[in-house]
């Protein structure tokens, strides 16, 4: 009977203590992994910036930055996506974080952190030499990695450049093999124990620089960084398509005799088509390189005004109508296909083209600088997911006061 009691009570331990360390493994975001959340519909991803005025010398304080996590984390995003940490932001966005989760244990936030890449002579009077790097690109790396592993409960993921192999990028794009090397420095930094073995290395790039448009990107070093790569991920915009590759937007003869609102959803079916187009063809052409090798989109997104290429003397696709239904169809389709779609952008960032307020680059945000909700997220202030939260000071309150009505008298009606 003595020695049933010591077996009962042994097994009971085990239980135990097993049960500790799978509640740690729920518990702790340091166990957490990329593998974990990439894919996961329970952590929606977004683009991020908080910058509230026309230049980034003035970089958004950490109060400022906390509220602004406290409204994403409100809509369930617990994942951001940023693109350097040669300013402040980066840094102070890690320390907020980790504030806000002393503040309130159960508050997650993971980020992937990226790591601008330039050419030598970027930026500069001087001509761009897409033949070299800058110098600067060894400072951006190192001061990853340091904040990397600072924050390793923080930060899961690296991304290696910014549509730094695209070729229309032309004031700063590298050739691929520029990335390969900066790839394998830090997988290298990972087999020395060095950063954190589970962290995962990629690089944030247009579909097109990933092999999934034009032959010539599909180089033997571009290979080499798809193998080197934890995973894929790839930009996809058939918002700037509707400009540049308009076929797929424009109204066709069977569709004349539509209301305006089925030429909408008509054309915006198609966007989503075309979005869908690209990343097959990423994943076709990377699969042949790397089988099973994940891949995600690291940007799309839809611009909600435009007095350009995409405004009402334009393509007519910015609108803040058409916005939102690109949100939706984008969210839907990743969740069934367990694709990581880190939207195209949470706020407004008015520094993208200071020079011109209503340059769509300015209007890609789901929230307005001031606080106003667009469109695609008026579900979430009448679930009340906002409720008492506030940006600069400003209630979190619904565009076009909230009348859909008004709203629709903006829609642009794209033309045969």
């Amino acid at each position: 009977m003595k020695s049933w009691c010591k077996y009962i009570v042994l097994l009971g331990l085990l239980f135990i203590v097993f049960g500790c360390k799978v509640a740690k493994k729920n518990n702790s975001s340091e166990l957490l992994n990329a593998k974990d959340i990439l894919g996961n519909p329970n952590y929606l991803a977004m683009c991020y910036g908080g910058y509230r005025t026309s230049t980034r010398e003035t970089q958004p304080t950490i109060v400022q930055i906390k509220e602004d996590l406290k409204i994403l984390s409100a809509i369930n995003i617990k994942l951001i996506r940023t693109y350097n940490v040669h300013f402040e932001e980066a840094a102070n966005l890690l320390k907020a974080i980790q504030e806000l989760k002393k503040e309130d244990p159960h508050f997650e936030m993971y980020v992937m952190l990226g790591a601008w890449i330039d050419c030598k002579n970027a930026w500069t009077e001087k001509t761009p030499d897409h033949n070299a790097e800058s110098e600067r690109n060894a400072k951006e790396i190192a001061t990853t990695v340091t904040l990397a592993n600072k924050y390793p409960e923080t930060v899961k993921i690296i991304a290696v450049g910014n549509e730094a192999m695209v070729k229309w990028a032309e004031n700063y794009y590298v050739h691929p093999n520029v990335i390969l090397k900066w790839v394998n420095y830090l997988q290298n930094l990972k087999k020395q124990n060095k950063i954190s073995k589970d962290l995962w290395i990629t690089s944030s790039d247009d579909f097109a620089s990933w092999g999934g448009g034009d032959k010539s990107y599909q180089t033997t070093d571009l290979e080499e960084v798809i193998k080197a790569v934890d995973c894929v991920s790839m930009h996809t915009y058939p918002f700037h398509g509707t400009h540049y590759n308009s076929d797929f937007w424009k109204i066709s003869n069977k569709e004349m005799s539509l209301s305006d609102s089925e030429k909408v959803d008509a054309v915006m079916a198609r966007a989503q088509e075309y979005a869908q187009t690209q990343y097959n063809n990423v994943k076709s052409y990377v699969n042949r390189i790397s089988p099973n090798k994940p891949i995600h989109i690291g940007e799309s997104g839809w611009a909600s005004s435009s007095d350009g290429l995409y405004g009402s003397e334009g393509s007519k696709a910015a609108d803040e109508y058409k916005q939102g239904l690109y949100y939706k169809s984008m969210r839907d389709w990743t969740a069934k296909q367990g694709i990581s779609c880190f939207f195209f952008e949470a706020f407004d960032e008015n520094w993208k083209d200071k020079l011109n307020s209503n340059g769509s680059e300015n209007h890609f945000g789901l929230i307005t600088i001031e606080g106003k909700v667009k469109y695609a997220l008026w579900n979430q202030i009448d679930s009340g997911s906002f409720k008492e939260l506030k940006r600069d000071g400003n209630t979190i309150e619904k565009t076009f006061l909230g009348n859909e009505e008004l709203l629709k008298k903006t829609v642009l009606i794209p033309l045969k």
